[in-house]
């Protein structure tokens, strides 16, 4: 049987489907909430967005969840409420995970600091950010919107589909920010990444498997108040071997 659907689209360019395109270089984002309405909820499996059919099929395989649309003007319009609350991953090194504050107003961002200086824009940039130097002062300024709050952010693959490609993770968990250096110095240690006295890289490393998380922490206060959030964890497990030519071969 002929296949004659071409004379359609000759006929009629514009009308033919086009094929969608993306500007980012992340496959999908893992996310631990979202919004209800205008309320943000705080989820405890991962939530999953990509634009990708191909992206949303497996990670529905891999963690469970139906790919479904959402309401969003971005690229990533496909969402899997998965069933999982821990995926293993695999962390490039420790440049895949940044950290920086940020204030965001009406006109977008508006303070962009590492907590010392100023990482934005141009003309402010290296100078001091003003921001108060207790930690709990940082929190307390943040929570009335007139601080900058936490944005964690991480890049990395699947360790079950890392053909799929990258995945990005952002974070403003205060509690996240308490242990990144730990988080830091194991994924240099488990990727054998060593630095010089001046702190530039002697040794590059290689990439290390990890797990990522949402971790919930229940307590109840001296008053008697019973408190419950979620918290993302990064975990680090060990280095991560590649596959070689001649496993593949034998897998196949």
């Amino acid at each position: 049987m002929a296949n004659n659907i071409r004379a359609i689209w000759e006929t009629d360019p514009d009308a033919k489907p086009k094929e969608r395109q993306f500007s980012t270089d992340y496959v999908g984002r893992f996310r631990s909430g979202r919004l209800v309405g205008k309320q943000p909820e705080s989820l405890n499996d991962w939530r999953v967005t990509t634009g990708d059919p191909v992206v949303a099929a497996k990670i529905s395989e891999l963690l469970g969840g139906v790919s479904e649309e959402w309401d969003t003007e971005k690229e990533d319009n496909l969402e899997i409420l998965t069933n999982s609350a821990s995926v293993d991953i695999i962390i490039e090194s420790s440049d895949s995970l940044d950290a920086s504050m940020k204030l965001f107003g009406m006109s977008g961002l508006v303070h962009h600091c590492d907590g010392v200086k100023y990482l934005s824009p141009d003309e402010d940039k290296g100078e001091p950010c003003g921001c108060p130097a207790a930690f709990q002062d940082r929190k307390d300024k943040a929570k009335t919107g007139r601080g900058p709050k936490p944005s964690v952010d991480l890049t990395f693959k699947l360790a079950d589909a890392p053909e799929l490609g990258l995945f990005r993770f952002n974070s403003g968990s205060w509690e996240l920010v308490k242990v990144l250096h730990n988080v830091i110095a194991d994924i240099d240690k488990a990727g054998g990444r060593e630095y010089a006295d001046d702190d530039t890289v002697t040794v590059k490393g290689s990439a290390v498997r990890a797990t990522l998380a949402i971790e919930n922490v229940s307590y109840t206060t001296k008053a008697g108040r019973d408190v419950s959030y979620n918290k993302p964890v990064i975990k680090v497990t060990g280095a991560h071997e590649a596959a070689q030519p001649a496993d593949l071969a034998k897998a196949a």
